[in-house]
């Protein structure tokens, strides 16, 4: 396979973003086609309840896809550093083992959650009445996050290998399988719950197995590797593994911050407005993934360019490319808040007969529920321009910053205050605390190198 032309040195960085800015977006945007078709099937075949179950077994499989991220944040940071020394092997080294690591963590994590179903739901805020319509979902959607493994590092390793084009062909061909069976299993063959659940792991499976045959035949630099089974080599594996983890760990935190969302939000909407509020929840968190996409294309986009040239010390494109992924983190966040401020009815409506009162409840809070997103675009590419670069503890900081820290007590606190409007805004509450805070500590850090030079050159004087 023809890969595509790419120098990350040298290429205009405005032309080299927007090469893998595109595929990227087109790509992540298919994978949110597959989320919010199984919501509109869902919705309009089988029922809010359905909608609901869904959201109540979402949550675990965002903490997993958060552990997938962090490996290949950190697989594909140090991968580019090794191949801006010129190291192959190691960088072929790292990506393996982080595939490897991915299954072997999903294995644990099946033998966990479906060893006992009904536990396992009523742990996720299942009521009683859901319980069924979980029973028939939790199995096939947990199933996924193997695939979800390894489709989710195997694409950044595929973009940094200079086919940005085929990694979005990952997304895109399992978002239109997707839509294809969805359709025959909900409606045609009647298949209820468990057909959207099947239709979700075959098209995620498709993605999986498009990411490993690049990785074991038609890659270029990176292609997979033989791991040694010494006690030496394993020991050395764990401790890549723990660097990986180490960059990348934002990034867990980043996905693991949709899981507390939903989770908490599940808890908090059943305690206010009941079944029907955790539906109308359910509808916003479909839409969610669309803004986190646009913000980690936005970031995975930078990040090959960024490590890359951090590896070189070539600073002055490190720092071109960070400004370009920022305006276009904010010009993309106030284009998703418009749109869901506008357009509130015909977003639900896609989901639900806006008539119902699960619906009316979901288009009354959109307009709040939305002005987080061009808070969370940001954020989720100024914590991926602190990873490109290793630094670790700013990018973990703010990611707990928008999950732990904030989040939960907004959701605890805020409809205290503002009744079934306080709901709606913790997620924006948060989000915008969280960019208080990166931008204080940016111009914390400027001031600092412009003194620093100032004392150099009064020395040097």
């Amino acid at each position: 396979m023809k890969r595509d032309s790419i120098d990350l040195g040298s290429d205009r960085i405005p032309h080299l973003f927007r090469r893998y800015l595109v595929p990227t977006l087109l790509g992540m945007l298919a994978i949110c086609a597959v989320t919010a078709t199984d919501g509109i099937f869902v919705g309009r075949g089988i029922g809010d309840d359905a909608l609901a179950a869904v959201n109540i077994c979402i949550a675990p499989t965002m903490v997993m896809m958060g552990i997938f991220l962090m490996l290949g944040v950190g697989s594909s940071v140090v991968a580019s550093i090794h191949l801006a020394s010129g190291n192959v092997k190691a960088a072929r080294l790292n990506i393996t083992q982080a595939i490897i690591c991915a299954t072997s963590v999903t294995s644990v994590f099946l033998l966990l959650t479906l060893s006992s179903i009904d536990r396992t739901g009523h742990l996720l805020g299942s009521s009683d009445a859901l319980l069924p319509l979980v029973r028939e979902y939790m199995p096939w959607v947990f199933v996924c996050c193997l695939f979800q493994g390894w489709s989710g590092i195997g694409l950044f390793i595929v973009r940094l290998d200079g086919s940005p084009k085929y990694a979005m062909w990952c997304n895109v061909i399992p978002g239109l399988m997707n839509i294809i069976l969805d359709y025959i299993f909900i409606f045609p063959l009647d298949m209820g719950l468990r057909g959207a659940a099947v239709a979700t792991c075959i098209s995620c499976a498709a993605g999986g197995f498009m990411a490993l045959y690049y990785l074991g035949f038609l890659a270029g630099s990176l292609r997979f590797i033989r791991i040694k089974l010494s006690r030496k080599s394993m020991l050395l594996s764990l401790r890549n593994l723990g660097y990986q983890c180490k960059i990348g760990v934002s990034a867990l935190l980043g996905e693991a911050t949709m899981g507390v969302l939903m989770l908490t939000g599940n808890l908090v909407f059943m305690h206010y407005l009941g079944e029907e509020g955790v539906g109308a929840f359910s509808i916003a968190c479909y839409y969610c993934p669309f803004a986190f996409m646009v913000g980690n294309a936005i970031a995975q986009s930078a990040q090959p360019i960024i490590s890359f040239n951090y590896g070189k010390e070539n600073f002055k494109r490190v720092g071109s490319t960070e400004k370009l992924a920022i305006y276009s983190a904010l010009i993309c966040g106030a284009f998703v808040t418009t749109l869901f401020i506008l357009f509130p009815d015909e977003l639900v409506s896609l989901f639900l007969d806006p008539h119902l009162h699960t619906a009316q409840i979901a288009i009354a809070g959109f307009p709040k529920f939305s002005v987080a997103f061009i808070f969370f675009i940001f954020n989720l590419t100024a914590i991926g321009y602190f990873q490109s670069v290793e630094k670790v503890i700013p990018s973990v900081v703010f990611a707990l910053c928008r999950g732990l820290l904030f989040l939960v007590p907004a959701f605890v606190v805020l409809p205290m205050i503002w009744s079934d409007d306080g709901i709606w805004l913790a997620l924006g509450v948060s989000e915008l605390l969280t960019s208080l805070f990166i931008a204080i500590y940016y111009v914390y850090g400027k001031s600092r190198k412009e003194c620093a030079a100032c004392h150099e050159q009064s020395k040097d004087e």
